[in-house]
């Protein structure tokens, strides 16, 4: 069963990152895949008790890969940890099957008692790089959390989170970015090219709707005069052009 998982551990690295050239390769070469092995030896121990052992396990694989997997922490199959440096998964997190995460990352909690204090993330979910995950919530199935986003409420499945605190996007043209990112196979670091901040996104349009609204008042001021109405003095209009490179 462990040379199974081992073989398909392998060969999703394979189909994830273009960089891999041989499976010899990969098993020498990546840390993702070396601490996920490690982990799959410290987890049964640490359920069995041997709570010491187990941290050991995984404090040896952290000083070797730079990689911080609790032993307690639920990984499910063919999950990639791509490059990995610096990335912590904390003890009550949950990580469906496969889920790819980046360097850099935190799936971390927000309380101090014993309980449920990380997060899950369901099946197929792609974490970007730098990205914190903090709390006890679900990640839902096929979402991508951007690079160094602060996630700290649910995200629904197949949606993208994005920013500080993250915010989620499930337009229909977000999801169209994904569904090709999944065609071509690679999604680099849970973003794709033009997927822009949502908040960005509601000030463009604020300020394109104001920016209309003045000129319809304008007309409507030009129109009263011709009627032979008084129009008092006009409102500096909105520089809308200026207005728009201020948010991007």
């Amino acid at each position: 069963m462990a040379f199974e998982r081992l073989r398909e551990d392998i060969a999703t690295v394979m189909e994830k990152d273009p960089a891999a050239r041989s499976r010899l390769e990969v098993m020498l070469c990546y840390p993702g895949l070396h601490a996920i092995s490690v982990h799959r030896l410290a987890n049964p121990l640490y359920r069995a008790g041997y709570v010491v052992v187990a941290r050991w396990l995984s404090h040896l694989a952290r000083w070797l890969t730079g990689i911080e997997i609790h032993p307690g922490a639920t990984i499910g199959r063919r999950v990639f940890i791509d490059h990995g440096m610096g990335v912590v998964i904390g003890e009550t997190a949950e990580i469906g099957d496969d889920c790819t995460i980046y360097q850099g990352v935190t799936l971390g909690g927000t309380a101090l008692n014993r309980a449920k204090r990380h997060p899950t993330l369901e099946r197929g979910v792609v974490v970007g790089a730098g990205a914190k995950v903090l709390g006890p919530f679900t990640v839902g199935a096929g979402a991508r959390i951007g690079s160094n986003s602060v996630v700290i409420k649910a995200v629904p499945p197949g949606a993208t989170a994005v920013g500080i605190p993250a915010r989620v996007i499930v337009e229909d043209d977000a999801k169209r970015r994904e569904e090709q990112a999944a065609k071509l196979g690679f999604s680099a670091y849970a973003v794709t090219q033009g997927l822009d901040d949502p908040l960005a996104t509601a000030l463009h349009r604020l300020i394109d709707h104001v920016a209309e609204q003045d000129h319809t008042i304008e007309h409507l001021q030009q129109a009263l005069q011709r009627l032979g109405g008084r129009v008092d003095d006009k409102v500096e209009p909105l520089d809308a052009g200026s207005l728009n490179r201020m948010v991007d």
